[in-house]
């Protein structure tokens, strides 16, 4: 792994690298040795913390499983700027973490605006693709109808406030992340899965200098910076990459009905509900998650 320097730290039970990727050093959490890569892409405002319960069990199931800090979260470098944040900047990324890993294919697993990632990925870059598992991120053409509806548009009213320069910022880095605390505190179902610990890591990584203007950047660039109009313009081809939707029905910001037609979109499509899981669907029920991508996987 030339691209890769070997500097090795520990959070928890998590081994981390970092890897040159995209002109960006990525912290990425590791660990497996099969040749079949997945990687696997947290949302906000989280980090590569966030698969702790499924990067062992999915390396035992044979998999070589890599989590990196997205660009502007953790231990990744942060670009200054909204569009250093674009879509396809983004996008970029992961291929600069395949190119990192050697690998011409991934099973490319999303959560949250990872999930988003992936979505756009699997429509611009399909042929790098084995697989493609979303956890609670919609489609961008299903987000767009919905956001149509005021049943989404209700729920999504922090993604305008977060347009504001410097506002959300303040807000969010109040008493230490005291907000970014509540988000788990209330979107979390089951709360001893997303114990104390976890959370503080995740308010104190959000208050380190520039992050939260880095996570806040993903979503001024896909709207006021024009990335979401973009690809909208490219189209949305149909997926025929094998895909299995992952969605937590007690999710406070994102609907089920973004699940709706979604068929349209893809073609070899395989949606799981589960009833007792929020957002937050891989830490809610980590077990029963990892249990249907390996079955899902090992099934195709």
């Amino acid at each position: 792994m030339s691209t890769t320097d070997h500097s090795l730290l520990h959070t928890g039970s998590l081994s981390y690298r970092q890897v040159s990727a995209n002109q960006l050093s990525f912290q990425v959490a590791m660990t497996g040795t099969e040749d079949r890569l997945m990687l696997c892409l947290h949302g906000f405002p989280e980090c590569a913390l966030s698969w702790r319960y499924q990067l062992q069990p999915l390396a035992e199931a044979g998999y070589r499983v890599w989590a990196p800090d997205l660009r502007g979260y953790g231990g990744t470098t942060r670009p200054v700027g909204l569009e250093a944040y674009a879509i396809e900047s983004l996008l970029e990324d992961v291929s600069g973490l395949l190119t990192a890993a050697g690998a011409s294919q991934v099973i490319l697993v999303g959560h949250d605006w990872g999930g988003i990632i992936a979505w756009y990925y699997a429509l611009r870059y399909p042929e790098r693709l084995k697989a493609l598992v979303i956890l609670n991120a919609p489609h961008p053409a299903c987000f767009e109808r919905e956001l149509r509806h005021w049943r989404q548009l209700r729920r999504s009213w922090y993604m305008g406030m977060f347009q504001v320069p410097l506002v959300p910022e303040a807000a969010l880095f109040a008493s230490k992340g005291y907000i970014i605390g509540k988000i788990f505190e209330r979107m979390a179902i089951h709360r001893e899965h997303m114990p104390d610990d976890i959370v503080q890591h995740y308010r104190q990584q959000a208050c380190a200098p520039g992050a939260l203007t880095a996570m806040l950047n993903y979503y001024r660039a896909a709207l006021r910076g024009g990335g979401a109009l973009r690809q909208r313009r490219l189209g949305y081809p149909t997926i025929d990459v094998p895909t299995l939707v992952l969605w937590g029905l007690r999710d406070h910001a994102l609907g089920p009905h973004n699940l709706d037609e979604l068929n349209h979109f893809v073609s070899n499509l395989t949606v799981v509900r589960m009833a007792n899981a929020g957002h937050f669907v891989h830490e809610d029920e980590p077990n029963r998650v990892t249990r249907e991508v390996v079955t899902w996987l090992q099934n195709l």
